[in-house]
């Protein structure tokens, strides 16, 4: 398949998948938009170092590869002579633009770098599992023990840190509920744009602002906007 042919068939298929794919998936009684559902990864082995050449012209080849519309995610390791690329393949279930592996076979070869499609390894690869949920909700963080400590003196240390960074937290989030109820009181027209049926409290005024003083004799706060 030339390249030409592979682009007029891969700008068909999406067409004929605009207005039939459904971008949302529910997690937690919530909708989350996604551009790719079940899509396909493949790993070239064995690839000829020649070809590849060295370190740089791997990584400045990895770099094209992700320069491609259909390639999410491409890997290529000179010292393991392996590439591995995420890619949407034709007849995937979404609405960007696709590639078959053939397509990108063929792209290799212009490369330089000429791979088997027979002799490589394909599978299905979830999108939202393996790279979109992964990425923004990893399942753990990896950390080191700091130069100096035990593993078991820094658990320790670590729990009570996490403890005074939440009481500072908690400290925090109801000073600023309360500079929210204050100035909301003061300013009844600004709460009215929150919440129309909004009614000050009887005694309260717009008086502190802009340097006014307050009954505790504190200045007031000079806010911009909401």
């Amino acid at each position: 398949m030339d390249h030409n042919t592979h682009a007029t068939n891969t700008q068909q298929i999406r067409a004929s998948d605009e207005g039939t794919y459904d971008a949302y998936v529910t997690e937690n009684g919530k909708r989350y938009r996604v551009p790719y559902r079940i899509i396909k990864r493949v790993t070239f082995e064995n690839v000829d170092r020649r070809e590849l050449v060295d370190i740089p012209h791997a990584a400045r080849l990895q770099y094209r590869l992700m320069m491609m519309d259909p390639i999410i995610k491409a890997t290529v390791n000179f010292t393991k002579a392996k590439i591995i690329i995420i890619f949407n393949p034709v007849g995937a279930e979404n609405s960007k633009e696709k590639i078959s592996l053939g397509g990108i076979v063929d792209t290799l070869a212009k490369e330089g770098v000429n791979v088997s499609a027979e002799a490589a390894t394909v599978e299905d690869y979830d999108y939202y599992k393996n790279l979109y949920s992964y990425a923004y909700a990893p399942p753990s963080i990896r950390e080191r023990v700091p130069w100096g400590y035990t593993r078991e003196q820094w658990d320790r240390m670590k729990i009570g840190r996490e403890e005074r960074a939440a009481q500072a937290e908690r400290a925090k989030q109801e000073k600023f509920r309360k500079f929210q109820e204050g100035y909301l009181e003061d300013n009844p027209e600004k709460a009215r744009l929150i919440d129309p049926s909004y009614t000050p409290k009887p005694g309260t005024s717009a008086i502190r602002l802009f340097g006014k003083k307050r009954k505790d004799q504190s200045k007031g706060f000079w806010f911009h906007g909401i």
